[in-house]
């Protein structure tokens, strides 16, 4: 009888889009149940079809919610005893700590806990001094951390958050690698191309910056849109797609941005996409200044469709990007060099081999790759 591990992550988009494929191929040697609050129209009935798994909702919200969090904590405990699982394994924030305390208190031999990202980084004062609270308590019930980059492994030791021998990079980084077979420009042909462009305005002569992720401040949009609007105020034939939501609730722009993407139609926003390669396809370069990231999907996914990138000096960001092979790496919330970047790229000052973008991510972060490694990882536990 195959040992049962349990995947969880916060929200049910996480567990089928971050994990996608993966939870698949762990059925292969183990059984796999998965943990995510409930979501909307079915979604972890649909995780369960795609990926060929079972599924359990349990209630978990992504902000601080004590009493909210106390009843998760105790619905995963009784799952847990319940199940017996020889692993538990957690992915993003909330469902991490609830997840490790849970385990932790039902006896889960293997309690491990994979980082992609690190809130914490950007907080002050005592929001600050409470995420290092909960952070050092995840670890504490953790058996094994995975930072999903050799920054985040950097950044977790001078925090102190817990010891080395606790942590571990998988393969060369990031949380499930690329699909090198589905994001791959040659599956775009180029009457979907002059039909996306068709419909968002855009000319077959237009220089294409894209940012793809959530519209947030964390992501450096506000310095993006400043430094696309100098650009576009100069350059009429430049144009910025923003894809993604935003997210007012959590962390909106700042009123200045909103107006300037509101103003400026050389900006065009998609909102949500399901299928972003069409976007890279029609874009030449991906702009993504952002503050703070574990191993970045977009940086990836954009180099595997051949796309040279922009990014801030930040983990993960500056692990997949090197200089003047496939892409160029900028100071973290520096408005004026990535407006330099973004000039100087558009006027052929910066020249990047869309081939050499693609085998830098093939070579390095295809999906089997991580997954392999991951799976013997597994294994390596008794």
């Amino acid at each position: 009888m195959p040992k049962l591990i349990i995947r969880i992550t916060t929200v049910p988009s996480s567990l089928g889009g971050l994990l996608k494929g993966q939870l698949n191929f762990m059925s292969n040697y183990y059984n796999v149940l998965g943990i995510a609050s409930p979501g909307n129209n079915n979604e972890l009935k649909n995780i369960e079809k795609v990926e060929g798994i079972t599924t359990v909702p349990v209630e978990m919200t992504r902000k601080i919610t004590p009493i909210k969090d106390t009843i998760a904590v105790y619905q995963l405990y009784k799952i847990f005893k319940r199940e017996k699982p020889f692993i538990v394994h957690s992915h993003t924030p909330k469902a991490g700590t609830l997840a490790m305390i849970a385990a932790k208190l039902s006896g889960t031999p293997h309690r491990l806990h994979t980082i992609a990202g690190l809130p914490l980084v950007e907080a002050t004062g005592v929001k600050r001094t409470v995420l290092n609270a909960v952070e050092t308590l995840t670890y504490s019930c953790a058996t094994k951390i995975y930072p999903n980059s050799y920054g985040l492994e950097n950044i977790i030791l001078d925090n102190k958050f817990t010891t080395k021998s606790k942590l571990k990079v998988i393969a060369n980084g990031s949380s499930n690698g690329i699909d090198i077979d589905i994001f791959n420009p040659d599956l775009i042909d180029t009457a979907e191309k002059q039909k996306l462009k068709s419909e968002l305005g855009i000319l077959d002569t237009d220089y294409v910056y894209i940012f793809l992720g959530r519209i947030v401040t964390d992501k450096g949009v506000n310095e993006l849109v400043r430094a696309f609007d100098k650009i576009s105020k100069k350059e009429s034939s430049v144009k910025l797609l923003l894809v993604g939501r935003y997210e007012n609730d959590l962390d909106p722009l700042h009123k200045d941005t909103l107006a300037l993407i509101e103003s400026n139609n050389q900006i065009i926003s998609t909102g949500h996409v399901t299928d972003v390669r069409p976007y890279f396809a029609i874009s030449n370069v991906l702009t993504f200044p952002s503050y703070r990231e574990g191993f970045p999907n977009v940086v990836m996914q954009a180099g595997a469709m051949g796309i040279p990138a922009i990014v801030s000096d930040i983990n993960g960001c500056n692990e997949i990007i090197s200089e003047d092979k496939n892409g160029s790496i900028i100071p973290v919330k520096n408005t004026e060099a990535l407006y330099q970047k973004m000039l100087q790229i558009f006027e052929g000052k910066l020249i990047y081999n869309k081939g050499v973008c693609r085998d830098m991510i093939v070579s390095n972060y295809n999906k089997h790759v991580v997954w392999d490694a991951l799976l013997s990882e597994y294994k390596s536990l008794n």
